[in-house]
């Protein structure tokens, strides 16, 4: 996109050429930021263009990608009227002063995906004062975000991270104008991708149509016109299987529960947390439908779910013949037989190709003719059988007709992240073998991880195929802030950007900069948008908040180690280890341990003590700290700073307890009991202390998480599978034994008020007080006996009924106040 005006960040007039820059116009409209704000913000309309990525994939191949979406877009009018319902239900004091037109004919973007804002003449309250125009909803949402947050100061994110700042905008009726003709903002890449094959278990497994209707909102204003649909496919799964003589008591043994679904669908287990009533089954179905029409009626594409090969044990004996493989075991204790070692068709089996069209057609029947796009992964964690290519563009080749055969124009999505995890078998051949199985233009991929490890920059751009530059971010859903800024703003990319997180509503900053680059051309001077950012979301220009923002973006956003952020504070991933496995040197010394990666996992799992991520210096981020707080006076209203604060206070903390854990096991093994009851006791007293710090945040709590899973409930036995289902997910996670966790226990751990106060604090107190004992008697710690104990209260707790509260108490300000003073002054 070429910039032929200072009017915006990397936009281009439609008619006339500027000579004044236009974002700031807005700002009039309330008391001006502080005098720096202005310069620092005019430099954003300023910046080189970093190097452009290389076009891998031709025009050709791209059009027809985009023409196969065009042709089942829904009309002109029920896209207006779809961008309207996003701003009614945004901005309703403000419903009719934006007028949307879609742009069917290129007459505004010409080739483009784009969206232009303009004034409307003669415009007075009550009637619309801005024209918005766009291919499609999504465009028309889009423009109205960037007008909201570029002329009226505003701020959107998730509700669970302070919500949408919104106080800035000016009454109807005086709405800032566009000062020349109009302001036309285009992509540079036609997809903006959402979503992570797991978020749909970590985050939106509860959700009703409420949620899912402001997330499709949140969707559309941040630009997603790409994403995963994966919601309520076990449902069409059901009517697939039964037509290949698959019985319910079969499924039963094969979906997982609802918690657990997405590594179900995966192959990695069956029946863990399940089985899945008919309840669940057409509730799920009934609510895919309505994201799934929301989705069409704002112009998105939805990538729907296709066959990776995965089936019921049933089919051993329905096709003796057929070539059907036992997955090994995945992350299980003993390997039980339950939940462990799941089926997988060979693609290279004529069964394949019926199974996938039947799967294809059955959602065509169900949802109608929507979409070309289907996600598949069938080679993630599950090798080839042969490195030889021209077995594995076989098997390509028949993944692909499977879709094809059920819909002529599909085009496979896959994930890019079996070229990293499993790089000794994916060499260039293998790669070339796999991606050259189809037609150019038939297949798109995920960089899964190109924020960190990047795989583009050695496939010579995936050879050719198309990709999209992909930001994973966050494992299991854990709470920590982290970022890596400065790559998200200067990423290549070739067709399209993506979020691919596994879990959702934190580090709004990361998310609000992701979704902006789909509209940016030029690389962005991160520490002058921040100050824009910050003026945003919190309404007001703030010179401690922009003093602390700085920190931020060069400490906690600015991880450049190449290590994936999975949170293992000692808080939330109580070490499962016998303190004289490592000695006192070992605990002090800044490492890495050794880990073992799980690629279907997307994550790494600790095989000793874990190591906390630490790549910032601790003292620097308490300096933001302290000067959050000293801003608190005039902020302390915006639930968007509390949310803030609370987690900067969370996360100070947290680390702190880091340090404390590893004195406490330095004088153990100087046999100190009074050190050892000295930091046992502050340990502790961390825990209690940030379990009150997040009760003070409604964003920060076990509660919702529990009382919406058991609001899914039909019946009492539902009401209890779904609340175990919840409990289990972000505390043990897998199978355990009397005497040994679950090899995944704490991965989808989280900094919620209630966790902390009847899970996390009860563990290490068991711990301590046995290592307290030990010393005393002089003898040594016994790790079973802990075990024992702490995975007998782990498991009630999981069965558990008690309430957890689903409102904050206590005053945010005042208790972080309190606490900077008790354990950094």
């Amino acid at each position: 996109m070429q910039s032929s005006s200072s009017e915006m960040p990397h936009a281009c007039s439609c008619e006339d050429q500027r000579t004044e820059p236009e974002p700031l116009a807005g700002f009039a409209m309330r008391p001006p930021p502080s005098p720096p704000l202005l310069p620092l913000l005019l430099l954003l309309l300023l910046l080189p263009s970093p190097p452009a990525a290389a076009a891998a994939a031709g025009p050709a191949s791209l059009e027809a990608l985009r023409a196969a979406a065009g042709r089942r877009a829904a009309s002109p009018a029920t896209q207006e009227r779809a961008a309207a319902g996003v701003l009614r239900r945004l901005l309703p004091s403000h419903a009719l002063s934006f007028r949307f037109q879609i742009d069917p004919k290129g007459g505004v973007c010409g080739d483009s995906s784009c969206f232009r804002i303009s004034n409307v003449d003669g415009s007075s309250k009550g009637r619309a004062e801005i024209l918005i125009q766009g291919n499609t909803a999504v465009e028309l949402a889009s423009g109205l975000h960037w007008y909201l947050k570029y002329w009226c100061g505003v701020h959107i994110s998730w509700d669970k991270t302070g919500g949408a700042q919104l106080a800035s905008v000016p009454s109807p009726g005086s709405l800032p104008r566009v000062k020349e003709t109009a302001v036309k903002v285009e992509r540079p890449v036609p997809w903006n991708y959402y979503q992570n094959v797991v978020t749909s278990s970590y985050s939106f497994v509860w959700w009703d149509w409420r949620r899912w209707e402001k997330e499709i909102d949140w969707m559309a204003l941040q630009g997603i016109n790409l994403p995963l649909a994966f919601t309520g496919q076990e449902a069409v799964w059901q009517k697939v299987f039964k037509s290949f003589n698959v019985t319910d008591r079969d499924l039963d043994d094969f979906f997982g529960g609802p918690a657990f679904l997405a590594w179900a669908r995966m192959g990695n287990l069956h029946a863990w947390g399940g089985p899945l009533s008919q309840n669940w089954l057409d509730q799920q179905l009934a609510l895919q439908k309505k994201i799934l029409s929301r989705m069409i009626e704002l112009g998105m594409v939805p990538v729907l779910p296709s066959f990776s090969g995965n089936v019921p044990v049933a089919f051993k004996k329905l096709f003796p013949s057929a070539s059907i493989t036992r997955l090994g075991e995945w992350n299980t204790v003993d390997g039980n037989p339950r939940w462990c070692c799941t089926y997988i068709l060979d693609p290279s089996d004529a069964l394949f190709i019926d199974v996938g069209q039947a799967f294809i057609k059955q959602q065509m029947k169900e949802y109608g003719d929507i979409t070309s796009i289907y996600n598949c992964d069938t080679f993630n964690e599950n090798t080839p059988p042969t490195n030889e290519p021209a077995y594995i563009s076989s098997l390509g080749s028949a993944i692909y007709q499977a879709m094809s055969r059920g819909n002529k124009d599909a085009v496979w999505l896959m994930q890019g992240w079996l070229f990293y995890s499993d790089a000794a078998f994916w060499k260039e051949s293998q790669m070339k073998a796999l991606l050259h199985s189809v037609p150019i233009g038939k297949m798109m991929v995920l960089d899964l991880f190109a924020d960190v490890k990047p795989i583009w920059q050695t496939s010579s751009q995936f050879y050719g195929v198309p990709y999209i530059w992909c930001m994973l971010h966050n494992f299991g859903g854990n709470i920590e802030m982290y970022g890596v800024l400065d790559s998200i703003s200067s990423g290549p990319i070739d067709v399209g950007v993506g979020m691919c997180m596994e879990g959702i509503e934190h580090n709004p900053v990361v998310y609000e900069l992701m979704s902006e680059m789909a509209f940016r051309s030029q690389k962005v001077e991160v520490e002058d948008w921040l100050k824009s950012y910050s003026y945003r979301r919190y309404g007001q220009s703030n010179v401690e908040i922009q003093k602390a923002w700085a920190i931020l973006y060069h400490t906690i956003y600015n991880c450049t180690d190449g290590i994936a952020d999975h949170n293992k504070d000692y808080i939330v991933e109580f070490p499962d280890i016998s303190p004289s496995s490592f000695s006192s040197q070992y605990s002090k010394r800044k490492i890495i341990s050794h880990v073992r990666k799980h690629p279907r996992f997307l994550g790494e799992v600790s095989a000793s003590l874990p190591q906390p991520h630490l790549w910032y210096s601790t003292e620097e981020a308490v300096k933001s700290l302290e000067l959050f707080l000293k801003a608190g006076n005039g902020l302390s209203e915006s639930l968007t700073y509390r949310y803030d604060l609370v987690d900067l206070t969370r996360q100070s903390l947290s680390k702190l307890a880091n340090k404390v854990y590893l004195d406490a096991m330095d004088s153990y093994q100087k046999r100190d009991s009074s050190g050892l009851n000295f930091h046992t006791k502050k340990f502790l007293e961390l825990i209690m202390d940030i379990e009150t710090l997040l009760a003070s945040d409604d964003n920060f709590l076990l509660g919702p998480w529990l009382e919406t899973a058991k609001n899914l409930a039909m019946t009492e036995d539902e009401r209890k599978q779904y609340e175990w289902n919840a409990r289990t997910q972000v505390t043990m996670w897998y199978d355990d034994t009397k005497t040994e966790q679950s090899k995944l226990h704490d991965y989808a751990n989280k900094f919620w008020s209630g966790l902390l106060k009847s899970y996390y604090h009860p563990r290490a107190s068991k711990y301590f007080t046995r290592l307290s004992r030990s010393l005393q008697e002089n003898r040594s710690f016994q790790l079973e006996e802990w075990r024992r104990d702490w995975i007998s209260y782990s498991n009630e707790w999981q069965s558990g009924k008690e309430l957890y509260p689903v409102k904050a108490t206590g005053d945010a300000l005042a208790i972080s106040r309190y606490l900077f003073a008790k354990y950094f002054r």
